[in-house]
């Protein structure tokens, strides 16, 4: 692969200072387009008329954002559970999941896990997401115990699980090929399972090997990435320079690549995605794989609500229409602030007063946290009007973003999970006007380059 690099600093006044890098890599499989059909509630969507901010059903009136077009959203044939393509692959997930984090292996019982498991089942969800560290592997054997006691065909539903904090020893955690694999065939056997359907490397590892070496000063640029003078990517980064011209640009985790390629030729994973990395090392992950013919990443496991926006509104639609990587997100009510629990205080059966979660009690009382707690009151009155409650506004805010497969519900009892799960209705009321009016309320709206620009 040949790889040009030139880089100019930030200090310069042009219109294109956000284009200072070119890189030429393989293009990517089907030439990045993103074109295609996709289905929604009422019909059939033809992509080739939706415009830029919306789309009319072709049975009704209703407005839908443009990211269901693209997700290639469907009804499930036995629930009201939507379904989207995971990124630009073919697997297709429920638009809701449940997570485990926090919840299965330590704050509710085994009886309550397996009624949350039963219901999301039973109501379309077919998506279950869990990690090795997750209650030091005792959600993965909570997990893997239902799955055995229901009996379901393992054709039917969808488990993740992350790697990266195995155990103590120095070689039990990060994103060596060693623990790649080790770590999860340690998964597999807590969950009785013969593969995963995706594994995510769990945040990007600073000691993983580098493909270009030779670094020398450091500077803030802007790269652009240019795949075969179509596909072109904008990602401003702290970047370290090279005093002279290489041949390859600086691939992070060449070895992660290489190890999850691995474990999915081996049949212990169908798909691999990241989670916490950074659209540029998401990109290099990207180039590495279509540079030596390895499989790329197909998903980026990101925190989103309305308080963490950038990423997932900025950075990942972009990566979604370039090279097809789609967006799982987590945490949809910012750890319980949104649904309002924390506006007196600390409640002593929250999550914010359990050991180990200081962190969350301290930014809750923060001078920060407070400003959005009375940002959230007036979203709680918008609910009101909409008829619905604010976790449910909030769980089909997030699904209405462009280019998110799938979120992530951490519930811990069933009226949570069924509430959560009514935020499928509140969905079809998510109009630009709708969307416009949050905007307002919360004041952060994030800016593409383009908009900044102009």
């Amino acid at each position: 692969m040949q790889v040009s690099f030139a880089c100019t600093e930030h200090n310069l006044k042009s219109r294109s200072e956000d284009r200072l890098c070119g890189l030429r890599t393989a293009p990517p499989p089907g030439g990045g387009s993103g074109g295609g059909s996709g289905q929604g509630s009422n019909g059939n969507y033809n992509v080739q008329n939706v415009t830029k901010t919306q789309l009319r059903e072709q049975s009704g009136s209703r407005l839908v954002p443009q990211g269901h077009a693209h997700m290639k959203e469907a009804i499930g044939r036995h629930s009201n559970m939507k379904y989207r393509n995971l990124g630009k692959s073919g697997l297709r997930v429920s638009c809701l999941g449940l997570g485990t984090w926090v919840t299965f292996g330590s704050q509710i019982s085994d009886e309550m896990a397996e009624n949350l498991m039963t219901i999301a089942y039973e109501n379309g969800v077919n998506l279950f997401d869990t990690a090795e560290v997750y209650a030091s592997g005792r959600a993965e054997i909570t997990l893997g115990n239902i799955i055995k006691k229901k009996g379901w065909r393992r054709s039917s539903f969808v488990v993740t699980t992350k790697i990266y904090w195995g155990g103590q020893a120095e070689t039990e955690r990060g994103l060596s090929r060693k623990h790649i694999i080790e770590g999860l065939r340690g998964s597999l056997s807590r969950l009785q399972l013969e593969y995963v359907d995706i594994v995510f490397a769990n945040r990007n590892d600073v000691n993983s090997p580098m493909e270009g070496q030779g670094w020398s000063h450091s500077r803030f640029y802007t790269v652009s990435v240019v795949y075969n003078d179509k596909i072109s990517l904008d990602i401003s980064l702290h970047l370290w320079c090279v005093c002279v011209c290489v041949c390859v640009c600086s691939v992070p985790f060449a070895e992660v690549v290489r190890a999850m390629t691995f474990v999915i030729n081996q049949g212990m994973a169908m798909y691999w995605g990241t989670s916490r990395w950074s659209a540029m090392e998401i990109m290099e992950a990207y180039s590495v794989a279509r540079q030596f013919n390895l499989i790329p990443p197909v998903c980026e496991q990101a925190e989103y609500h309305y308080f963490q926006r950038d990423k997932v509104e900025v950075q990942l639609p972009e990566l979604y229409h370039k090279i097809g990587v789609g967006a799982m997100t987590w945490s949809p009510l910012a750890c319980g602030l949104i649904t309002g629990k924390y506006s007196d205080g600390v409640p002593d059966c929250s999550r914010a007063a359990m050991k180990g979660y200081q962190w969350l009690k301290e930014r809750v009382n923060s001078e920060e946290g407070r400003r959005q707690l009375a940002k959230i009151k007036e979203l709680h009155l918008l609910a009101d009007r909409m008829g619905c409650t604010a976790a449910q506004l909030a769980i089909a805010w997030c699904l209405r973003s462009e280019g998110v497969s799938s979120v992530l519900m951490g519930v811990s009892n069933t009226d949570q999970l069924i509430e959560n799960l009514g935020a499928l209705q509140v969905l079809t009321q998510m109009t630009p006007q709708a969307v416009s009016e949050i905007d307002a309320l919360l004041g952060n709206k994030p800016h593409s380059k383009k908009e900044t620009r102009a």
